[in-house]
């Protein structure tokens, strides 16, 4: 079987990581995870958390997002997989491995960039390259939709499964300012097939144009950060199930004190 292509160049990625300095998607990030987990009713004493992340639980045990994970043991009774899916080459085998780590009734939780992420950059970037050179190179990751990586869950074998999104919409003078950020986010290029020779500046120039013209307003350029938030629980036996369709002992119409009424044909 053949081996299918990396979309991500880990080296580059580090090195992005490494050189950011600016912490406002991961503040967005840190503060709805901790909003999110402040709603579950338990105290979580053995965490374990995923990818590069600040100090958000205490006691928490860290490892990087490899492509396999480093988990030392098992027996989590939480797993946060923090800003970090949307760069994974494989992002349900991720998922897979933390869940792996849980103990019986441990909860599964993440937040990565979603599909709508910078799409107004990703639309005027890809038009200004074709307009520019006649072709294309990818310079934006294609970041899962929610639906996408919500069925990922099941496919991980969690229980209760639960995705949704939050959307971000930030203003900026110009391009080269959104892009600049980006950079001290970062969160610039590093998949594996982006283009290994410098840009030419006339693709940036029109790429400012195209996107003052088609992504403005009152004066300032949008940009949309969409944040995906995914969580699951590892299978226990006392955890509450569906029930059987047609099971059902009580009608709706009573419990909303209604009438019904049947549909027409």
């Amino acid at each position: 079987m053949q081996t299918p292509p990396l979309l991500t160049d880990r080296h580059a990625l580090i090195r992005n990581r490494l050189r950011a300095s600016d912490s406002f998607l991961v503040d967005i990030a840190r503060d709805e995870c901790l909003d999110r987990l402040s709603l579950v009713n338990r105290t979580f004493t053995k965490p374990l958390i995923v990818g590069p992340t600040p100090d958000l639980l205490p006691n928490a045990h860290r490892i990087e997002d490899s492509d396999t994970l480093e988990i030392p043991g098992n027996g989590y009774d939480l797993a946060l997989h923090f800003m970090a899916l949307h760069w994974a080459n494989d992002p349900v085998g991720q998922i897979i491995q933390s869940a792996r780590a849980l103990r019986p009734d441990g909860l599964f939780q993440a937040v990565c960039l979603g599909g709508q992420t910078l799409h107004e950059l990703r639309t005027s970037l890809a038009q200004a390259e074709s307009d520019v050179t006649g072709g294309l190179s990818p310079r934006i990751a294609p970041m899962g939709e929610v639906r996408d990586l919500g069925a990922l869950l099941q496919r991980a074998g969690l229980a209760l499964p639960v995705a949704d999104s939050v959307t971000v919409r930030t203003s900026y003078a110009s391009a080269q300012h959104l892009m600049r950020d980006l950079r001290a986010f970062g969160e610039t290029n590093a998949l594996a097939a982006r283009l290994r020779r410098p840009t030419r500046r006339a693709v940036f120039e029109r790429c400012a144009e195209i996107y003052a013209r088609t992504f403005a307003e009152d004066g300032k350029i949008i940009a949309t950060f969409e944040f995906l938030f995914l969580s699951g629980w590892a299978p226990s036996a006392d955890q509450p199930k569906p029930l059987r369709p047609g099971s059902a002992t009580a009608r709706l119409a009573d419990a909303l004190k209604t009438t019904e009424k049947p549909l027409g044909d």
